[in-house]
């Protein structure tokens, strides 16, 4: 469960005593229009829109902010730190720069700042599909749908025609896509709710953005991983998850926790296709190129992300940094299934490792071979 944290008062979300609060909360437009809210907020998105908003938006004036615009333009117009909430009644999907659009959202609010906006989910767009026309008409379509929206903005030399064409709306996020973003851009999560068939979400300013410099988006990415004497190295593989899933590790790890195999339990950052290039190690194979590199070794534990790593006990750590990480870690030979299991799985291989390394990964590497070979053991 989601605790609401307030921006500004005792750390606790200030919440509106009542609907009426922000009903009496009046926004004048740029004709001079003197209309309600609540009025607006209804006209526009809803009733239960409304009451959602309100459950986040503080009840005095000038403290929220509540516009309907697709572009960056309307956001940049905005004074900075002037409110402590801001709305957008119009979904993320329909701007073309998202992140520039998250972090002019994070430029205009103080810290501990609030964004709400909505955003239609992949998934959600993928039912609309099928419900629209029969079958099979309605596989054809997603499947052209697919290509168009999601394979062709993504390659190099398409998706400039691609959004020249559409103007960047209509894009395919998924819910890990949208949050991951969120969160590069400073932004944790506070609340999310469906309505309507699309995901609003309650954002709170925690940072400046953070700006990547080399986004991964196609099929091979790299991740910073700890290696030798901690120094981080960018290990290769098949993308199994969804863009800026890389910013969601703790965000999930907090709401889901560990499943057995050490992983986390409903990772909705993986994809269907991600699931099964993980269930039998396809995503791991780049990381032959870490071995040529000689960043990495054949045995040895798992390259870990700083999140990750941070859950180990001081001592692994310790023992952890001092050998290269490898591909085929003794996870595979005793196929630990919790964290604490793990953690003793890789104190046993360093211990030995480091008293006969070239003997100790001759022995792991048979034990590992013999339970994928004959024992079908296969990736969490």
């Amino acid at each position: 469960m989601i605790t609401k944290f307030a921006p500004f008062v005792d750390s606790q979300i200030e919440k509106l005593l009542s609907s009426e609060d922000l009903e009496n909360v009046y926004a004048i437009s740029d004709q001079d229009w003197d209309v309600s809210i609540k009025e607006l907020v209804v006209k526009e998105a809803g009733e239960e829109t409304f009451d959602f908003i309100s459950e986040y938006a503080t009840y005095k004036p000038n403290d929220v902010h509540i516009i309907s615009t697709r572009t960056r333009f309307n956001i940049e117009k905005i004074t900075k730190d002037r409110y402590r909430t801001i709305v957008n009644l119009k979904r993320v999907n329909d701007f073309r720069r998202i992140n520039k659009y998250f972090q002019s959202v994070n430029s205009k609010l103080p810290k501990g700042g609030v964004f709400i906006n909505k955003v239609e989910t992949h998934a959600v767009r993928k039912n609309r599909i099928f419900k629209k026309l029969p079958k099979p008409l309605n596989y054809l379509y997603y499947l052209g749908d697919v290509i168009l929206t999601r394979v062709i903005p993504k390659l190099k030399w398409t998706k400039g025609l691609y959004f020249h064409i559409t103007k960047g709306k209509g894009r395919v996020l998924t819910k890990a896509e949208t949050f991951g973003r969120l969160y590069s851009c400073g932004f944790e999560i506070l609340e999310e709710r469906t309505i309507n068939n699309e995901l609003y979400f309650v954002a709170r300013k925690i940072k400046e953005p953070i700006f990547d410099h080399d986004p991964t988006y196609g099929p091979l990415i790299k991740l910073n991983r700890l290696g030798e004497n901690g120094k981080t190295i960018k290990v290769y593989k098949f993308r199994t998850m969804y863009p800026f899933s890389e910013y969601l590790q703790q965000y999930v790890f907090e709401k889901n926790n560990l499943k057995e195999g050490g992983k986390i339990k409903n990772d909705f950052r993986i994809s269907h296709e991600g699931k099964i290039m993980r269930k039998y190690w396809i995503d791991e194979l780049p990381m032959i190129i870490n071995l040529i590199k000689n960043e990495m070794k054949l045995i040895g534990v798992r390259p870990l992300s700083s999140h990750y790593f941070s859950l180990y006990p001081k001592e692994l750590q310790e023992k952890r940094t001092k050998v290269k990480p490898g591909l085929l870690p003794p996870f595979y030979a005793d196929m630990p299934k919790t964290l604490d299991e793990i953690v003793a799985s890789e104190t046993k291989y360093l211990e030995a490792y480091e008293k006969a390394p070239i003997k100790t990964d001759i022995d792991y590497l048979i034990k590992i071979m013999k339970n994928i070979l004959l024992r079908g053991k296969r990736s969490c």
